[in-house]
């Protein structure tokens, strides 16, 4: 396993790290036009959105980072709760002096977005949250009858099991992508190994643990606090009918928390939406972008 495996390469692409207080944070930029920030989850990073960026690219300038952690940002040890992230990507826009932003967010990536538009609607002109739930969850007895979809978290959230499994192999990760997807042959054996090597790194299998033990041990029990918030930026929530995470249970309840937002559910479509269905990505952001 290469200890910093190569950048992949897509067309128009550059690359450059960015100063985000005590972390450098990798950020992948293309196009021209109005901006958009493209955030990505686990476990993949900046290039799962290449193939949007070619649906994109003339009319948006996109800026796509990697979350500490993952891809090619800096790994440390500590502050990955997800409101640490938020913080990240808030501080990334000032250091890119961004005023304000279109914000595309999958799996993680997503659910930063919903927080960081909480925390500071007048940075972003609307949302669009990809195969992710939103934050306004209460418990309910259907709810919790779909507390099974969230067996996979326990698992990556296992200090030694975890980091073991993802560094023994790119094919762990490969496998975990391959279930998620509604279609096996939405990604190359290329595509599958370049995301598992990247956290075969110690840090970086590391850094998967801590996202998911954080959430688990000290986020999740203290979901209550965003029910107390409003969303004003206007939001689109876009989820696969085949993706693992979401049920109808899971993505309802935001109606009294949200001033303008929309829930759509994707057939033939799973987890991964920018990479089985980046046409719809593009709608959706000339929709909600203009």
């Amino acid at each position: 396993m290469p200890l910093s495996p190569a950048l992949p390469t897509v067309a128009g692409v550059t690359h450059r790290q960015i100063d985000v207080g005590p972390v450098s944070l990798h950020v992948a930029e293309a196009g021209s036009g109005p901006p958009l920030l493209l955030v990505h989850g686990w476990p993949q990073n900046w290039a799962c959105w290449r193939r949007v960026v070619p649906l994109l690219a003339d009319r948006y300038r996109l800026f796509m980072p990697d979350l500490r952690g993952h891809g090619w940002s800096d790994a440390p040890r500590h502050g990955y709760d997800k409101e640490q992230l938020t913080t990240d990507l808030l501080g990334l826009l000032d250091a890119l002096r961004l005023d304000q932003v279109g914000y595309v967010g999958h799996d993680w990536g997503g659910w930063t977005g919903f927080l960081a538009c909480l925390r500071d609607p007048e940075r972003f002109s609307a949302l669009l949250a990809l195969g992710i739930v939103h934050p306004f969850q209460q418990p309910t007895p259907a709810k919790a009858a779909e507390a099974w979809r969230g067996a996979y978290q326990v698992a990556l959230s296992t200090p030694l099991l975890s980091a073991a499994l993802l560094r023994s192999s790119p094919w762990f990760v490969a496998s975990m992508i391959r279930a998620g997807s509604a279609n096996p042959e939405t990604f190359s054996a290329d595509e599958l190994r370049a995301y598992g090597e990247v956290l075969q790194q110690r840090e970086r299998a590391r850094a998967t643990v801590a996202l998911y033990r954080t959430f688990l041990l000290r986020e999740a029990p203290r979901l209550s606090r965003y029910r107390n918030q409003r969303l004003v930026v206007p939001t689109r929530l876009v989820i696969g009918a085949q993706d693992g995470i979401g049920s109808p249970a899971m993505l309802d309840g935001w109606q009294d928390h949200a001033d303008d937002m929309s829930v759509e559910v994707l057939d033939g479509v799973g987890h991964f939406i920018p990479d089985e269905a980046p046409a719809v990505v593009a709608a959706r952001v000339g929709s909600l972008f203009g």
